[in-house]
Order: structure tokens, then C-alpha cells, then sequence
């Protein structure tokens, strides 16, 4: 029999190799979950920008309608203050429609003026009541805010820069002007034009 071949104790003793196919995949773990992190805040970023573009869409649409009910309001506010003026004015015309009726066969020219002077105070009120007055003018000092001088005049013994007459009368709406009154002021003669010279006698030619 041949002799049994000694096995080398080296071989015996050395450990089988294992395989490392599964370090790479440790490796990865901790960079998935980072792509995994990554990939959630994106779409929650994502979800939070179409929220705010929703939210932008729709105050803009809300804003286009805001515009668009400002524009009629306005416009339904001025035609309704337009027709509440038209309606207070229109029982002056038909007062002044009487009035001429009347004229027509009324011989007496008193009676006419008195009827026209009602319906100016008729007229006058309706003004008042949308809050239109009549700026005074004679006899108050110039006022360039209220009054536009168109001439000058002088007259003795009345204050300097007084109106002395009203051209045409001027109006305020809720107390700002709306029409300044057309005037005629005083002016004041210079200080040399008040003294007068004296008269001197009249002598005759003696022969």
C-alpha cells in the first residue's frame, strides 16, 4: 500500500475566502436614502408651488373681477346721481312752462316777474340741496380764490381792492369753487390824484 500523502497543515488552517458582494450594497444604503430624502422635499416643493400658483391664479381672477364691479359701480353711481338731478330739475321746467302759459295772456308785467322770481328760488333750492351756494361777492374785499376781477373802477370813499359790482354770480359745490365770480373792484386814486388844485381867481384886463 503507498503511504498516505500528509495533508499540508497550512492548508488546514487557512480560512476559505468569503465573498464581498455585499459590502458595495452597504455602501449605497446611506446614498439611497439620501436620493430618497431628496426626491420627498421635491415633491413637497413642488406641491407647495402649484399650491401658491393656485392661490396667485386666483387672486388675480379675483382682483379682474374686483376691477370690472369698480368700473360699473362707478358707472351705475354716476348715471343714478345724474338721473336724481335731472328728476329734482324737472318741477323748475315745468314751472317755467306755467309761467310762460300765463304769459301769454297776462297784461300785467309785475305778475310775470313774480312768477319767474319763483321759480329762480325753485331752482335755487334744488341747487342747495345738492350742495351748490352763490359765492357773495358785492361789497366783499377781492378774494383771488373766489372772485376774477375783470375791470377796475374808482369810487370815492369806498375801501381799496372793494367789489364794487358782480358781472357774473360765482358758485361753490360742497365748498370748493366750481365757478369764480366775474367782479369789478375798486381801486383807490393815488394819494397826489385826492388833492385838487386850487382855483384860481379869474381877474379881468384893466385899460
Amino acid at each position: 500500500m503507498f503511504p498516505k500523502k500528509k495533508e499540508n497543515p497550512k492548508e488546514e488552517q487557512q480560512p476559505s475566502a468569503q465573498p464581498k458582494a455585499d459590502q458595495p450594497t452597504q455602501e449605497m444604503e446611506p446614498l439611497q436614502k439620501q436620493l430618497e430624502d431628496l426626491r420627498k422635499q421635491a415633491e413637497e416643493l413642488q406641491k407647495e408651488k402649484d399650491d401658491i400658483f393656485g392661490k396667485l391664479q386666483r387672486v388675480a381672477a379675483d382682483y379682474d373681477n374686483y376691477q370690472k364691479r369698480s368700473v360699473k359701480q362707478i358707472s351705475d353711481n354716476i348715471a343714478y346721481e345724474k338721473e336724481k338731478i335731472i328728476k329734482a330739475l324737472l318741477p323748475v321746467i315745468d314751472d317755467f312752462e306755467r309761467v310762460l302759459i300765463n304769459a301769454e295772456n297776462c297784461k300785467n308785467a309785475d305778475a310775470i316777474i313774480n312768477g319767474v322770481g319763483i321759480v329762480y328760488e325753485h331752482l335755487k333750492g334744488v341747487l342747495r340741496s345738492e350742495g351748490v351756494e352763490q359765492i357773495e361777492s358785492a361789497g366783499e374785499k377781492f378774494d383771488p380764490a373766489h372772485h376774477q376781477a375783470l375791470t377796475q373802477r374808482t369810487e370815492q370813499g369806498r375801501e381799496n381792492g372793494v367789489v364794487l359790482e358782480e358781472l357774473q354770480k360765482g358758485y361753490k359745490l360742497n365748498g370748493r369753487v366750481i365757478r369764480a365770480s366775474r367782479v369789478v373792484v375798486n381801486k383807490a386814486p393815488a394819494p397826489d390824484e385826492t388833492k385838487q388844485k386850487p382855483v384860481e381867481p379869474e381877474t379881468k384886463d384893466t385899460q
